[in-house]
């Protein structure tokens, strides 16, 4: 396998970023595409408002996009500090297996320690054991908070 570099995302690499999550939302999530150009407005907001969220991703020695990683910002009243919501995460079927997932979980951990956030919270499915152990190796632990949601 190539080398493979994580770095933040750029303005050039929004081509092949909304290649990467159209895989992820519409491949791996199976829900619908966004209508528009709305995933793109996304990417370009993160871009342009750092301050609101990041995108990370992997690419390999000839330039090609293999993963990325989305976190967003919001504040922690308890320790009144910003902490980091990891909501993406995603490594091309083809290189999956090479350790890019968990590179991008170490630049996001990076990330959040280098800020000062106060920490970074992320959900996964029940049964997605292999992200479970990824998350367990990283040295995460199971939050004690439960998830609700309303649509």
């Amino acid at each position: 396998m190539e080398h493979i570099n994580i770095r933040k995302a750029t303005k050039t690499d929004i081509p092949q970023l909304l290649e990467l999550m159209d895989q992820y939302i519409v491949d791996f999530y199976h829900c619908p595409r966004p209508k528009g150009q709305s995933v793109e407005n996304l990417v370009q907001h993160l871009l342009e408002n750092p301050y609101e969220g990041i995108q990370f991703v992997a690419e390999t020695e000839s330039n090609h996009l293999v993963g990325f990683a989305t976190l967003y910002f919001t504040f922690n009243t308890l320790e009144a500090k910003r902490m980091a919501i990891l909501y993406d995460l995603f490594v091309s079927p083809e290189t999956r297996g090479g350790k890019i997932g968990e590179r991008l979980m170490q630049t996001c951990i990076s990330y959040i320690r280098e800020h000062d956030y106060s920490h970074m919270i992320w959900e996964t499915a029940h049964d997605n054991y292999p992200a479970q152990a990824l998350y367990d190796k990283l040295g995460a632990k199971k939050a004690v908070w439960l998830n609700y949601e309303i649509s």
